[in-house]
């Protein structure tokens, strides 16, 4: 059993670090505006991470990307964790965001959906989330009825990411309210201008970015726009939903060591009463207890990556990975901002961000109650 990163990981590792070091941290506080990455600074990235050989790592190479795995995600995400030069979400550095539900479509639906946004020329947004209906996607009040070629769609969706700029919608939906998540979901491509389909209210949230709700008033979708068999879109979705949980593990990653090497600079730096306050025990814990987490962290999430490569299923371990890296990082961004005091609580300097963000990562794509459960279920299944 090897606990370390095979050597060509490690040398991407390396590699990306000091791009970050030299490239996007000492520029960080610069290249956006709000939470929109400036132009330039997007061309820029996207230039770097082709020289780089990063550009479409993550995508398949029947596709036209690298199709370099989870294990290579994971490091490279990491690594651009450690700096806010990116906005936190839709910031990609290795091209555009493509959803494995996309993989699923036909050949025609790939011409018209997979490859324009592969090449940048469309985007997406993936609806699950309801008023009623969050970490209980079985409850999804949102439906779909068959009529003859087509499904009639209605209900609402909230706090979408990049729906106003997405030129069509992955969309989840209950075609069997019944069967509940067991069987009662399907999974549908609709292009955002589908009559019936309305931008309604944007929320302006902590961290910056402002997700939408999604109105469907009889939206008439043709049935060869359902991606797999009816039924199928709870599955389709929590494949994505798991390899995001790894990214979740592989973002906190970066934002902790980032944190903790702040702390420590800034704790040999800052003097009080005489002493730097990297003598002073109560630090020193705080220092001591982010390494461990940290170190404990990283090795859940290279060790379901490398289980994921090989094909095994990681559910389990993706759902103890999300949970325990985002508290992680929560508690250290926590310690960070309070080992620097006053000027910690300032926009001079990229912890507060880290903060809110990692906060919000407890609740996005499964709130840490919610993992929790699953996890105490899969233990009681297993031990019973």
């Amino acid at each position: 059993m090897s606990f370390e990163l095979p050597e060509e990981m490690q040398l991407l590792k390396e590699t990306l670090r000091r791009y970050v070091d030299a490239e996007m941290i000492p520029v960080e506080l610069t290249t956006c505006d709000g939470v929109t990455l400036k132009p330039e600074f997007r061309e820029k990235f996207d230039t770097d991470s082709k020289k780089l050989g990063l550009w479409l790592m993550d995508v398949p190479e029947e596709f036209g990307g690298q199709g370099m795995g989870i294990l290579a995600t994971v490091v490279v995400t990491e690594q651009i964790a450690r700096t806010t030069a990116l906005p936190s979400r839709g910031g990609y550095f290795t091209g555009p965001s493509v959803r494995a539900i996309l993989y699923e479509l036909s050949d025609d639906m790939k011409e018209r959906y997979l490859y324009p946004v592969i090449r940048g020329e469309k985007h997406a947004c993936f609806a699950q989330t309801e008023p009623d209906a969050g970490s209980d996607p079985g409850s999804m009040r949102t439906t779909a009825v068959r009529e003859g070629d087509d499904y009639v769609i209605n209900g609402v969706k909230r706090f979408i990411t990049g729906a106003g700029e997405a030129d069509f919608i992955q969309l989840m939906v209950a075609t069997d309210r019944e069967k509940g998540s067991h069987g009662g979901i399907s999974c549908f491509i609709v292009d955002m201008d589908t009559p019936g389909v309305a931008l309604t209210t944007q929320y302006q949230t902590m961290m910056g970015d402002k997700p939408w709700e999604i109105v469907f008033e009889n939206v008439r979708v043709p049935a060869s726009h359902r991606v797999g068999a009816e039924g199928e879109g709870f599955k389709l979705g929590q494949r994505w939903l798991g390899a995001g949980r790894l990214r979740h593990g592989a973002r906190a990653l970066g934002v902790a060591e980032r944190c903790i090497e702040m702390m420590v600079s800034y704790a040999k730096q800052r003097v009080t009463f005489g002493q730097p306050l990297s003598d002073r025990q109560a630090i020193q814990w705080m220092i001591a207890d982010s390494f461990v987490e940290l170190h404990a962290a990283r090795l859940m999430v290279y060790h379901a990556a490398t289980k994921a490569d090989t094909g095994e299923d990681i559910r389990q371990e993706s759902y103890i990975t999300k949970y325990y890296s985002d508290e992680m990082v929560f508690r250290v961004a926590d310690r960070c901002m309070q080992v620097h005091g006053g000027i910690g609580l300032t926009t001079d300097l990229p912890i507060e961000r880290f903060w809110r963000q990692a906060r919000s990562n407890r609740i996005t794509e499964g709130p840490s109650e919610v993992m929790k459960m699953v996890i105490a279920r899969n233990i009681l299944r297993t031990y019973g």
